[in-house]
């Protein structure tokens, strides 16, 4: 892939998560057809949410306007939190997963979202405010180029960011450096189980959409380890069809993708 269309990508996610920020939810991330976690209906962030298997009381507990029902997991699910841990969420929105791992790690523990958009660090930051969060906070940046020291975290968890990456190379190699020995990841994302076809992998819009930059479950897998991650796994949801074929009516994307959890541990 050429710098142009790297750029070309990050520029299109860039304005969809923009839109999102200011308007609110998933129907201003996606023009009229495609986005994580969301569809062309009229769901609320909400419906979706629990539909990816966050519990009521999860729900209930962050302040309104983090959820904005743009995932395509749950990471708190696979994450096994513990009092006192270090988190950092990659692409944080906002800070709908952030603020329910400041739960779980407590007033001792620490939770740090990193996204590249100024509108959504804005909006997450206001969030926080509402509730007084003080075991939680908002860094800008880019998950190819983290703003964080090596060896600074426990966990990192995410959901639906990294396949908007264009090359997911830099991103993991960051998150391995900013791990602590014995840190883990607990990632939910949309992985390819078969090669999409061209025309699909150059859309813009598919790439927005949390389509186009899936990576193939055994490229990711065979990156992760060459990386330095051990006990590698990466779990594909089947059930995960029903709502990636709202993404794009029609289009078949659900021949081609599924919701993952990604799971992995560096040495200690």
């Amino acid at each position: 892939m050429t710098d142009s269309s790297d750029r070309e990508i990050k520029a299109a996610v860039m304005e969809k998560y923009r839109q999102a920020a200011l308007g609110g939810g998933p129907e201003s991330a996606c023009c009229s057809t495609s986005c994580c976690g969301g569809a062309a209906d009229t769901a609320q962030p909400q419906q979706i949410s629990s539909a990816l298997g966050y519990s009521q009381d999860e729900l209930q507990a962050v302040p309104d306007g983090a959820n904005l029902g743009l995932g395509c997991g749950n990471p708190q699910a696979i994450a096994e939190l513990k009092p006192g841990e270090r988190v950092l969420d990659l692409g944080s929105g906002g800070g709908f997963d952030c603020f329910l791992a400041g739960r779980q790690v407590g007033p001792e523990g620490q939770v740090i979202g990193v996204d590249m958009t100024p509108e959504m660090i804005a909006r997450a930051r206001e969030n926080a405010e509402k509730v007084e969060a003080q075991n939680v906070s908002f860094r800008l940046g880019e998950i190819e180029h983290l703003p964080m020291a090596d060896a600074a975290v426990d966990v990192i968890i995410s959901n639906c960011v990294i396949n908007l990456a264009a090359d997911k190379r830099p991103v993991y190699s960051e998150a391995f450096r900013v791990l602590a020995p014995g840190g883990r990841l607990a990632i939910s994302d949309v992985v390819a189980f078969k090669p999409m076809p061209a025309e699909m992998k150059n859309d813009l819009e598919l790439w927005a959409g949390c389509a186009a930059g899936a990576s193939l479950d055994t490229e990711l897998h065979a990156l992760l380890t060459e990386i330095g991650f051990e006990d590698v796994n990466i779990d594909l949801n089947p059930a995960s069809a029903g709502f990636i074929k709202k993404w794009m009516p029609d289009s078949g994307l659900e021949n081609y993708i599924a919701s993952a959890a990604i799971t992995g541990v560096k040495p200690s």
